[in-house]
């Protein structure tokens, strides 16, 4: 059955069941039954959330909401970017465009997706490990932070852990169909969100499948290369019918994203652990540490839950290895390849290795003849503590985004005290954002959003009203200088900030009542 201190594995056949000869133990002898405790975490996970509820949208946000959303044009849709965010979201942009409600959904199904994600490994890992490689992942402030956000580097992370575990499920018992039919579905998931994710997930599942000693490899790489077929169809379909095919479509991606290559990025990701949401350039100093302290703790956590698993024999050393490999698999790209950090990329690769990191912990807390208050106490001390300054990170960020929200809703009153009313166009600085508030579209000359040529803006000024947003100390383009200038509140970092705004008299309110009185139409001139 199992011996004091050590911790087996469920044999092929036994399905986890909590009885007979196919128990499975857990770390210390704790009892198997992981639904209680999975449940206690994701719920914790669920309500901690909900007091860093923010309101308003971020930039990337605002352009995977906005292709649902009836408040406003959809925003152009980069090359990068992939629309399963957008579908995970479009039921509740339907029913309202209340950013509160879709901010309490999504924290409610990020709490229902840790669990699913674990629950996938019940059969596989102690269910005292899980919890507390739930409770790891979730205590992180990019997870408290971004899980209401409609963003998805979350929801690839919970679908690369769920597609771990079932490959492991269906490699040890190539019986168990659901367990094949989840790893399909997890990949395809990540694949919906972020597709290239989905290929760094893909790569050492299929390698691992390939091993020798792996008798039956078809049904896993049949659900590999399903999954990852049906997740990127969309992604790839969208190449060839709005960027020329894709080849195109992957080099303009590179391109936005400053031309893929070698980098040595690491050390902006640590620097963006102090509560950057996005660190482009990352030519900043350092300045809080004790936030990335965990970062440098981590590879050695999880050398020390692999070899944990290695002294107590069986598979689960197995498990965790891969879990490992995949996780370097999903970092190393942000890592070394893009030119800038962003602490929500990495999200995938901190749900993997939180499984070896876990382990060792829970091992190092089993009965012990000596010295086990002592290594309990430090444990906790070291949690706590480090539970404290993730908590303090998520809610400074959540402030941040609070007084943003607060900034852009005066900027779209001013706006539109100015006539910019629907139809209507926002560019320039914070236009895709400003643009939503005030229910405009938003549309830029250049840059990683060109979707529009001059020529066309100052066309469409002619026809509808049009706002050149730019920050004090920046001239505007030379087909705006004319246009009156408009002074607006500050907004973030950026102050000074100027509205040009070229709106038609039928646009305002004092000639709309003129016009309705005459009924006739007025031809839309700048001002």
């Amino acid at each position: 059955m199992r011996d004091r201190g050590v911790i087996h594995e469920v044999r092929p056949g036994t399905h986890g069941t909590t009885g007979g000869a196919g128990r499975a133990p857990s770390a210390g002898a704790a009892p198997g039954n992981p639904l209680p405790l999975l449940a206690a975490v994701s719920a914790a996970f669920t309500l901690v959330h909900l007091t860093l509820i923010a309101p308003g949208l971020g930039w990337d946000e605002t352009v995977y909401v906005s292709q649902v959303s009836p408040q406003a044009p959809a925003a152009y849709f980069s090359a990068p970017r992939a629309r399963g965010i957008t579908w995970l979201v479009a039921p509740l942009t339907a029913v309202t465009t209340s950013v509160t409600a879709l901010r309490l959904c999504l924290a409610v199904l990020a709490g229902c997706g840790l669990f699913l994600a674990l629950w996938a490994w019940r059969r596989l890992l102690p269910a005292p490990v899980l919890a507390v490689a739930g409770g790891l992942f979730a205590g992180l402030w990019i997870t408290m932070f971004y899980a209401s956000q409609a963003m998805p580097n979350l929801w690839v992370a919970y679908g690369a852990l769920a597609a771990v575990g079932c490959f492991l499920r269906v490699v040890r018992d190539p019986g168990d169909r659901w367990a094949a039919a989840g790893l399909a579905a997890g990949v395809a998931f990540a694949a919906l969100m972020r597709p290239t994710d989905a290929v760094w997930l893909a790569l050492p599942l299929a390698a691992a499948a390939l091993v020798p000693r792996i008798r039956r490899r078809g049904l896993p790489l049949a659900a590999l290369g399903a999954g990852l077929a049906a997740g990127c169809a969309p992604w790839a379909v969208e190449a060839y019918l709005s960027y020329g095919g894709l080849a195109a479509r992957l080099d303009r991606a590179s391109e936005i994203q400053g031309r893929l290559g070698w980098y040595f990025a690491v050390d902006d990701h640590v620097r963006a652990l102090g509560g950057r949401t996005l660190c482009r350039p990352c030519d900043v100093p350092w300045r809080y540490p004790a936030a990335a302290l965990w970062f440098f703790a981590l590879p050695l956590l999880v050398a020390a839950g692999v070899r944990a698993a290695a002294r107590d024999g069986g598979r689960r050393r197995t498990a965790l290895v891969l879990a490992t490999v995949v996780g370097a698999a999903l970092a190393a790209p942000y890592l070394f390849t893009v030119g800038y950090a962003a602490p929500r990329f990495l999200l995938p690769a901190y749900a993997l290795l939180a499984l070896p990191v876990a382990y060792g912990l829970v091992r190092a807390c089993r009965p012990r003849p000596r010295g086990r208050r002592l290594v309990v106490g430090l444990v906790a001390v070291a949690l706590i503590a480090h539970l404290a300054i993730q908590y303090r990170l998520a809610d400074s960020t959540a402030d941040r985004v609070r007084r943003e929200a607060a900034d852009l809703g005066r900027v779209a009153a001013e706006l539109r005290a100015l006539g910019l009313r629907p139809p209507c166009v926002v560019s320039g600085t914070e236009s895709i954002r400003v643009a939503f508030r005030t229910g405009c579209a938003s549309r830029q000359p250049a840059g990683p959003n060109r979707s529009i040529t001059p020529d066309e803006l100052v066309e469409t000024a002619l026809r509808r009203p049009v706002a050149i947003l730019v920050p004090d100390g920046v001239p505007p383009p030379s087909y705006a200088r004319d246009w009156p200038a408009h002074p607006l509140p500050d907004l973030g970092r950026w102050t000074g900030l100027r509205a040009y705004v070229s709106v038609s008299r039928a646009a305002s309110p004092d000639a709309r009542g003129r016009g309705s009185r005459s009924g006739r139409s007025r031809r839309v001139r700048p001002w």
